[in-house]
């Protein structure tokens, strides 16, 4: 592939539209493996957040309340349960001997041990088996009984009953809930009828990512996510360089007081503070608290973020304005419009799109650095950066949350950052140009 460079040769003054082309642009070769990574990570994010969703149905706003911050997991069958909410052991049974399990689901643990005399009031602990430790006290209690409700999972406990007053440890036992899910659970994620309470198992879809702190699937809303920040990285770009290169152009050919004129309010733009006037259109715009910003989003990109297109393309204009191809063209009679479309378009036209691939990852990270403190979108709408803002919560015991949408954020920046360099050396016409 190469872009060829026309300049005008008139064999008389009159053949206007004699066109002769000089040596192309060389363009690196497709080979390199910079441009091959950079291209393969272009086309994972599109996919990803594309087709991806078509394959992975889960919604990314479903909460599973039985499966909050859990690691990744697969599909699987688990066991439906009445949540009778209070529980005591039935007055007809035997006392136990040592500390007995009536029930261990993901949903409750229930215990009973025996009423040892002299011991009014007892401790429970609960501690991962595998660590050292008594773990939590989660309850002291009179009864030498409990239910255990507070957020399990389906890995192995280590329960123990200890003297509240003394510290005195009596019994201890290992326990591993199976999974379940309450009835309330399954009717809200529609898995059985509501008139039905008769069903036993119901299959649950996996979560290859793990779920956030609301029981959401994390992959499903990195989909999600990464839609609304490639759509804001994409189009607030597309808009602003469009302006930008509009008002540059139409500055370089008028030249005199109106180019003067033109950069002066460029100048005025660029000392706008970005943020502030972000806040100001969130402001005229109506958003309150909760809502979605992306609409304010783009247009305080579009407003405040096209003078640097702007500048490089009248840069542009007035070099060839001053070309000799371009004052024959003029002087051969041939009209202005003819002149932006055949000489200065296709030389613009590569710098355009340097300036654009450039201008999709500071879009991208502009939008995560506003969503991430807040002012970007907002739920139910998420972005990558509104996914790092959730993340930062609990980064201490689930890192992931934060991890995974802040690779992203860094797979996207880097990506369109090296599709930008390699566009920018295809188009380098310092390089290989000999003009006759």
């Amino acid at each position: 592939m190469a872009i060829s460079v026309f300049r005008f040769a008139p064999k008389t003054w009159g053949a206007a539209d004699d066109l002769e082309a000089v040596a192309p642009i060389p363009l690196p070769s497709m080979a390199n493996p910079t441009v091959i990574l950079s291209g393969l990570m272009v086309i994972f994010l599109l996919l990803f957040v594309t087709v991806g969703p078509s394959l992975w149905r889960q919604s990314p706003s479903q909460q599973w309340l039985s499966q909050i911050s859990e690691g990744a997991s697969r599909a699987r069958s688990v066991r439906i349960v009445s949540d009778n909410g209070a529980w005591r052991p039935s007055k007809k049974a035997d006392a136990p001997s040592g500390l007995k399990v009536h029930a261990a689901n993901t949903e409750y643990v229930r215990l009973q041990w025996p009423k040892l005399a002299g011991i009014e009031r007892y401790r429970v602990y609960r501690g991962d088996a595998d660590k050292p430790g008594l773990g939590l006290a989660i309850t002291e209690t009179a009864d030498s009984y409990y239910q255990d409700r507070l957020q399990l999972s389906s890995e192995v406990y280590r329960y123990t009953i200890a003297d509240a007053d003394t510290g005195l440890l009596l019994l201890s036992r290992e326990v591993r809930p199976e999974a379940a899910m309450s009835v309330f659970e399954a009717q809200l994620q529609g898995l059985i009828p509501v008139t039905n309470n008769k069903t036993q198992w119901v299959e649950i879809p996996g979560h290859p990512l793990g779920t956030d702190a609301l029981g959401r699937d994390i992959l499903a809303r990195l989909m999600a996510g990464g839609r609304t920040s490639l759509f804001v990285g994409v189009v607030a770009p597309l808009l602003f360089i469009t302006f930008g290169c509009i008002f540059g152009a139409i500055a370089g050919l008028m030249g005199g007081w109106v180019d003067q004129l033109a950069m002066r309010f460029v100048d005025f733009v660029v000392a706008l503070p970005f943020l502030l006037f972000m806040i100001l259109f969130r402001v005229a715009f109506g958003i309150g608290p909760g809502e979605n910003g992306i609409m304010p989003l783009i247009v305080a990109m579009l407003v405040l973020s096209w003078p640097g297109s702007a500048r490089l393309i009248r840069g542009q204009v007035l070099a060839l304005r001053s070309q000799p191809f371009v004052e024959a063209s003029r002087i051969a009679g041939v009209s202005t419009s003819r002149i932006i479309l055949r000489h200065m378009l296709p030389n613009v036209l590569p710098m355009i799109l340097v300036a654009f691939s450039f201008a999709i990852p500071q879009a991208i990270f502009t939008e995560a650095f506003l969503s991430f403190i807040g002012m970007g979108v907002s739920p139910p709408t998420t972005s990558w950066g509104a996914l790092c803002n959730e993340g930062i919560k609990t980064l201490l015991s689930h890192p992931r949350q934060l991890i995974l949408p802040a690779i992203f954020i860094s797979l996207s920046v880097l990506a369109f950052n090296i599709l930008g360099d390699a566009l920018r050396d295809a188009t380098d016409r310092r390089s290989g140009v000999v003009r006759a």
